[in-house]
């Protein structure tokens, strides 16, 4: 099987070695793109014989992009250092016949909330294409919720198996992550010439809110489904609050 994976990280030791573990029968080339860790994310890495590029942060379609460029097979499966695969992906990796590059594979995910898989919400229904070939395929160079650039015509496969992905740990590392997420997705509006909009500011939040919580069943998740549509709810208001502080910035400064 010549599949090459590439993972993006910056202080991951606490989760990076479960998520090499889970790839050790399905490929000898792991490229790590890490921007600047501080812990021991990077000799993690090289003691389970990845190949580390040490970088500063461009984006992530850039550092994903580059851990590409220095794989070694053409067929790529991009994780983030929070994703693991479980058994049943790493045997449908090992039997797939990889013979179209115009072939892209779409995957399950299964979300963890402070290690309780999320069934339903917003995390509850996720799918992403994870493996493509990169002579096809390459990441958008966008800063934050970077895509795929697929080609004409693509034919897309959903894969047996899941991605597991463990998202947060504790209540202040995710609202640490949405916040974070809120100022760079806003960045990304003010950058596109995007004009802050009242009206999104305050009922995009509710609308986010009720059809995660409601219409897609959150409330079945129990109180985690609770915190994760209120935080849905509060990263959508947060983005477009950011957006109008930054436009009024760049306003001023004229």
């Amino acid at each position: 099987m010549d599949i090459s994976v590439v993972i993006i990280t910056k202080n991951e030791a606490n989760i990076i070695a479960n998520t090499l573990q889970s790839l050790q029968t399905v490929t000898s080339d792991i490229v790590i793109v890490d921007s600047g860790s501080t812990d021991d994310t990077v000799a993690i890495c090289k003691k389970m014989n990845a190949t580390v590029i040490e970088t500063g942060w461009a984006g992530y379609g850039i550092n994903k992009n580059m851990g590409i460029e220095a794989a070694k097979n053409d067929w790529i499966l991009s994780l983030d250092a929070d994703e693991a695969i479980d058994a049943e992906l790493q045997q449908t990796l090992l039997q797939l016949a990889l013979t179209n590059d115009d072939e892209v594979f779409d995957i399950r995910f299964k979300n963890f909330f402070c290690n309780k898989w999320i069934r339903f919400g917003e995390w509850g229904f996720d799918w992403h294409i994870r493996l493509f070939n990169r002579t096809k395929v390459k990441w958008n160079n966008v800063a934050v919720h970077e895509n795929l650039i697929f080609p004409e015509g693509v034919k897309i496969t959903k894969l047996k198996g899941n991605i597991l992905h463990y998202t947060v740990q504790n209540r202040h590392e995710y609202d640490a992550k949405t916040d974070h997420y809120a100022r760079m997705n806003a960045k990304k509006y003010v950058e596109a010439g995007k004009k802050p909009d009242i009206f999104k500011q305050y009922l995009s939040p509710a609308f986010a809110f009720i059809q995660h919580y409601i219409f897609r069943f959150g409330f079945l998740d129990g109180a985690e489904g609770f915190i994760i549509a209120k935080t849905t709810a509060r990263y959508t208001f947060l983005k477009y609050r950011y957006l109008k502080e930054m436009v009024n910035i760049t306003a001023s400064e004229i």
